[in-house]
């Protein structure tokens, strides 16, 4: 137990290092960890690192899947829900049907039901892995959300896929429609226990005298709980969780204070990271386990295979993306549409970002190891084609989505740009907090000093964002300006945290006072980082 420990710790850190390394090389984190892992795997003498794979799924996939449900945006999710279902469950389903077919004709020994199951672990695209690398380009803002949408949808898809190929392999028999029953009844039911079970912490957070600590916990404990619940009646827990952190985002603003959120998206934020880390190393550190249980077949054989496999893929999924904008093209003159040209560009960056990574690797990995006493057919196989696509995924596409990106030069045609957004929507909350001061609290500010000050506070700031909007008229003097703003801002930020240290060491000052100060410092900075980057 001690080594374990202490190898875990370990691993946290070359995480953090590996991560470090990313940012100065200005590639995408999940990359770097994935190489990383399979680097260190090849350590002479290193302990194996495995995880159990019944406890993959219920360890990493409910937080991961609630905080991705939680950060997306439900407004966009429904304005692009066509694109996003039909990637979701049609193509997920598709693809998954032509691995089937091109691994039991290309791999000795496989079969149809072990061909879908593989579909159903290679099928969805990541999502993590592609926000990650598009962070920092310049894509338009729907490229993004259907992303992330799909990558939310697909992966209850390929894992209800996953459960019945499993379910064909280990019992030897699959009934059509059964199969076809079977699979609505998960999926509607699996959404109905995520939202009923959401509302049950609705409910929690609404009306129960919680803290902002306590909110924290009770948003890490729900997805725990919407997984449990409908994984016990046998329905989706993947879409359980997915429903229910949609529900609850969708609410947060009136279920959460302002510090439960300040503090959540923070701590959140850190578990995330941890989180994916750990499962993108493992996915190159269980690389030598994978492969000393290949068996029979060669490595040379089993990267053969895993080459290919990865081809149909990518090509599989490019073929869709451009399928889909054709068809929408036909459709739209039928139905109304999100966008009834959207070209090729657009679908075409959307199946380059195509990678696969945490999901696939869970999926992979929570193959039980026995199958009526037996051990599992192809198992290793399998473990080892999936590591091969998450690799080649990741870093032929990942390392190549962003030079492809600028080669396109993609537009934003739904939103002004994010500048001329953020100074419209600035602008007009302190212009109606100056008209609220000058018409229901007209008597106050003019006998509380205090309040006067507010709206003078609020005036200058109006006035502020007046010069700011006519600066971003010309975009070089504009940045100019913004570049020696923040750094005065900054310098003042910085000699007001040196004078709050030399009043922490004075006897007669409170150090917890001290520290909030210091924290509304924090808060300042990063508010100016945020409105000026």
């Amino acid at each position: 137990m001690h080594s374990t420990f202490v190898l875990y710790i370990g691993l946290l850190f070359v995480i953090l290092i590996l991560v470090m390394l990313a940012q100065r090389l200005k590639i995408s984190y999940p990359i770097v960890l994935v190489l990383g892992g399979l680097a260190i795997s090849l350590i002479p003498g290193l302990p194996d690192v495995s995880i159990d794979p019944e406890l993959i799924f219920l360890l990493f996939l409910p937080p991961l899947l609630y905080d991705a449900a939680w950060n997306t945006s439900w407004k966009e999710f429904w304005k692009w829900r066509r694109v996003i279902s039909s990637f979701a469950f049609g193509i997920i389903l598709l693809t998954s049907c032509v691995i089937a077919v091109v691994s039991s004709s290309l791999i000795p020994g496989f079969t149809l039901a072990l061909g879908f199951l593989l579909g159903g672990i290679i099928s969805p695209p990541d999502a993590v892995s592609a926000t990650t690398v598009m962070r920092g380009l310049d894509v338009p803002r729907r490229l993004v959300s259907i992303i992330e949408g799909e990558s939310l949808m697909n992966d209850a898809s390929s894992l209800i896929v996953y459960r019945f190929a499993l379910a064909a392999v280990l019992t030897g028999s699959f009934t059509f429609h059964e199969a076809a029953l079977s699979f609505v009844i998960v999926i509607v039911m699996g959404i109905v226990t995520g939202l009923v079970v959401a509302l049950i912490f609705y409910t929690i957070h609404r009306w129960m005298p919680t803290t902002a600590s306590m909110d924290t916990v009770l948003t890490f404990v729900a997805p725990y709980v919407m997984y449990i619940v409908a994984e016990t009646f046998h329905f989706s827990g993947v879409l359980a969780v997915v429903s229910g952190g949609l529900f609850m985002s969708n609410r947060q603003q009136t279920i959460l204070s302002h510090l439960s959120r300040l503090q959540g998206v923070n701590v959140w934020a850190t578990v995330g990271f941890v989180l994916n880390g750990i499962v993108f190393m493992l996915i190159g550190l269980e690389l030598p386990v994978i492969v000393s249980g290949l068996g029979e077949s060669s490595l040379k054989q089993a990267i053969w295979y895993g080459l290919i496999i990865s081809a149909v893929v990518i090509v599989t999924r490019l073929l869709c993306t451009q399928g889909a904008a054709i068809f929408t093209v036909f459709i739209s003159r039928f139905i109304k549409t999100a966008d009834n040209n959207p070209g090729w560009k657009l679908p075409l960056v959307f199946g380059w970002a195509g990678m696969r990574g945490v999901v696939s690797l869970a999926a992979a990995l929570s193959i039980p190891i026995m199958a009526g006493g037996q051990a599992f057919p192809q198992r290793n196989m399998i473990l080892f084609i999936t590591f091969v696509v998450i690799l080649v995924t990741l870093v032929l596409q990942g390392l190549t989505l962003p030079w492809l990106i600028r080669k396109l030069g993609l537009e934003e045609v739904d939103y002004m740009s994010e500048v001329e957004q953020d100074t419209l929507i600035r602008k007009k909350l302190t212009f109606i907090a100056v008209q609220l001061l000058d018409t229901q609290y007209k008597t106050d500010v003019e006998d509380n000093e205090l309040i006067r000050q507010l709206r003078a506070t609020m005036e200058n700031e109006y006035s502020f964002l007046e010069s700011y909007a006519a600066s971003h008229a010309t975009d070089v003097n504009r940045q100019q300006a913004i570049s020696r703003y923040r750094i005065v801002f900054n310098e003042l930020i910085h000699e007001q945290r040196e004078m709050l240290r030399k009043i922490n060491k004075k006897a007669e000052f409170d150090e917890e006072i001290v520290r909030k100060h210091m924290s509304l410092l924090d808060l300042a900075e990063e508010k100016i980082t945020q409105q000026y980057k």
